[in-house]
């Protein structure tokens, strides 16, 4: 590797510029026509709080880092020590391979060893391609060991505000009801949006704070759920995500180290917090068994 962040992987569509950085198979920069749509960062840097990174087997939290599969009580290590979670998987900070490169189009792939707390055998390859729809993003996830195994999947992009300050932007989410939290930011349990908790029309975000998940998502005719991140402007951020997307995370980053507000973090996911042990929207892959998760970004 010849940077912090691993090879670089640039494409080109039109007025579309994205890089992909092969550690965590993370979008580094997503750029159209001269206008940053997220958030870059150095490629000879560690990014800040998993900018543009994929998360998985889980997204979010894992309360204390355990967990209970088929009959089997599994510990994984604790990343977050503050609240006491494992935080956003095991594949981030990984180095993952090029399987297929275009000018338009990449394949990266990586195999996740079994380990003492995640004793499976999980494969993932994730496809970023630029088109005329903007930039899509497909994870296919295929079990190819001899048990089964507990999966989830979500991404965090940092999303750019504009050339303004975030107070500024507006935001827009397709859900219905947004998720409570303890003060370790794990799941209590959920109830119906309201107040500035209610994005289904957009909402300024001048003095909103947000590090929270939404549910109940509203699906358009296509299946999608959608997001908006809309620019002092009028220019609009558009993020979407199939039907296997069943939350979606939201953060503004004030007290986030690195990022402090500079932008949005709006990150599609098969499921919330601590799903490991609650069960809620986990997904179980048998063996042989692939999951398959689109979403994308374009800027309107």
């Amino acid at each position: 590797m010849d940077f912090i962040s691993g090879d670089q992987i640039t494409l080109t569509s039109g007025e579309q510029t994205a890089t992909i950085a092969t550690v965590g198979a993370a979008l580094r920069e997503y750029v159209v026509g001269g206008r940053e749509v997220v958030i870059p960062f150095p490629a000879d840097e560690l990014p800040a709080a998993f900018h543009g990174m994929v998360l998985a087997p889980w997204p979010n939290r894992l309360r204390d880092g355990k967990y209970t599969f088929d009959g089997e009580e599994l510990q994984v290590p604790v990343s977050e020590p503050g609240r006491g979670t494992a935080l956003h998987g095991l594949v981030s900070w990984a180095n993952w391979s090029v399987d297929s490169v275009s000018e338009t189009a990449v394949t990266l792939a990586y195999e996740l060893p079994a380990s003492p707390g995640y004793p499976f055998q999980l494969a993932l390859a994730i496809t970023y391609a630029l088109g005329e729809d903007g930039l899509t993003i497909t994870t296919v996830a295929r079990n190819v060991g001899a048990r089964a195994l507990p999966y989830g999947l979500g991404f965090h992009p940092w999303f750019a505000p504009g050339g303004t300050p975030v107070d500024r932007c507006t935001l827009q989410l397709d859900a219905s009801s947004r998720v409570t939290v303890d003060d370790r930011l794990l799941p209590t349990g959920s109830v119906p949006v309201d107040g500035d908790f209610d994005l289904r029309a957009a909402w300024s975000l001048d003095g909103v704070a947000f590090d929270d998940a939404w549910v109940d998502v509203i699906p358009d005719g296509q299946g999608r759920s959608w997001a908006r991140l809309g620019w002092a402007d009028g220019s609009t951020v558009e993020i979407w995500a199939g039907p296997e997307a069943k939350a979606w995370q939201v953060c503004t980053g004030d007290v986030v180290e690195g990022v402090h507000r500079a932008g949005v973090a709006i990150e599609p996911m098969t499921c919330i917090a601590d799903a490991f042990r609650t069960g809620d929207d986990l997904i179980t892959l048998e063996p042989g068994a692939e999951h398959t998760f689109v979403w994308g970004m374009r800027l309107v």
